[in-house]
């Protein structure tokens, strides 16, 4: 029998997510006291943790970059998810929803995410080395997807407003999905390499060293776990949202707020994932999480408000602001130029957590 602190960790591990769901359903749609949300906030901090160790398990099994897609894939799909719900529920009032929480995930991911995992790299290893190649067909991706969902509708004229006609929206859903399909495809099958970790030589690392991997029925288990998880993470930060909107209006902050803080709270096991990854010198397995993440959050987001769009009723709102476009188009060029030596110190790392820092004030003071 395993005993310690390995068999306290897979306990807790597996108990966090069957506890954070069964929460869920007692507490979903209900009005809450404060001590049952100050409950939901810890088991959901709780909730992440669990998420990030059995997001880990799995990619150890199916090794990279297998692993950084199983945890971008799952959370967004389960944001979309959420998104679609809150969008059924929320009429007229919801008819941004999509746009923001797309953007807010294309900046935490590209900036926040981005800038911390290189910070950390380059101040622990002195240099973060990453794969230029991979990491610039991903960017290119981010940027073709952001700019067609995002920034046309605001310029386009068939439709009133920042909004698509239904052709737009159907080609534009359509291309989304052609260019994620495209960029799995590339990840997984014809250049794998490209988005491999890299060795201080250039090197791909093909295998990690240090430790056996998984058996399959404990990275089925992980796998399993890791959905309950972030179920229980998506869920709960829905459930701890009316109280984060009372503390963002007594506090007199713009609502946009709102959803940079649940964007945060989905985010986290992400988050958490890469900069892990960038203490052991993984830094593109870092950028193989952050710029995943935001290529899913689009990719598969915008098909599904489409698909949505047919029996909802209300305005979809996908154009983005000018100020908000003059984010997207700085966050692209200064990525451009952190992508291309193929290495960054922590200057690249601080350029991009400014931005994140500018995204953030702005949210709050627009």
């Amino acid at each position: 029998m395993v005993t310690g602190p390995r068999a306290f960790l897979a306990q807790w591990t597996t108990v966090t997510p069957v506890v954070a769901v069964v929460l869920l359903v007692l507490t979903w749609g209900r009005s809450l006291p404060g001590v049952v949300v100050a409950l939901l906030t810890i088991v959901l901090a709780v909730s992440v943790l669990a998420a990030v160790h059995h997001a880990e398990v799995v990619a150890h099994r199916v090794g990279e970059p297998f692993g950084s897609l199983v945890l971008a894939i799952a959370v967004t799909v389960i944001e979309v998810a959420l998104i679609v719900t809150l969008m059924a529920d929320g009429g007229d009032k919801s008819a941004s929803l999509a746009r923001d929480t797309v953007f807010a995930a294309v900046m935490i991911t590209c900036n926040g995410v981005v800038g911390l995992s290189l910070l950390v790299a380059s101040l622990r290893h002195g240099i973060a080395g990453f794969n230029p190649e991979g990491t610039g067909a991903a960017l290119a991706t981010v940027a073709t997807l952001a700019t067609l969902s995002l920034v046309l509708p605001t310029f386009t004229t068939s439709a009133p407003g920042p909004e698509f006609s239904t052709v737009q929206l159907t080609f534009a859903a359509l291309s989304s999905l052609v260019l994620y399909g495209l960029f799995i495809a590339t990840l997984t099958v014809r250049h794998r390499d490209y988005f491999l970790p890299i060795t201080r030589q250039g090197e791909v690392i093909t295998s990690e060293e240090h430790a056996d991997a998984p058996s399959s029925r404990t990275a089925l288990t992980s796998l399993g776990m890791l959905g309950l998880a972030l179920i229980g993470v998506v869920g709960l930060a829905k459930g701890v949202s009316p109280t984060i909107e009372s503390v963002v209006a007594a506090a007199g902050l713009h609502h946009a707020v709102v959803g940079v803080v649940i964007a945060l709270l989905v985010l986290l096991p992400e988050t958490i994932a890469a900069v892990r990854s960038a203490r052991r010198d993984r830094v593109q397995t870092s950028l193989n999480l952050a710029l995943g993440s935001a290529m899913a959050s689009i990719g598969l987001t915008i098909p599904a408000v489409a698909l949505a769009s047919v029996w909802l009723s209300g305005p979809l709102v996908l154009g983005l602001s000018s100020i908000h476009m003059v984010l997207l188009a700085l966050t692209v060029v200064v990525a451009s130029l952190t992508v291309v030596p193929g290495r960054a110190t922590p200057l690249q790392g601080g350029v991009h957590l400014v931005l994140f820092a500018a995204y953030l004030e702005l949210a709050v003071n627009p």
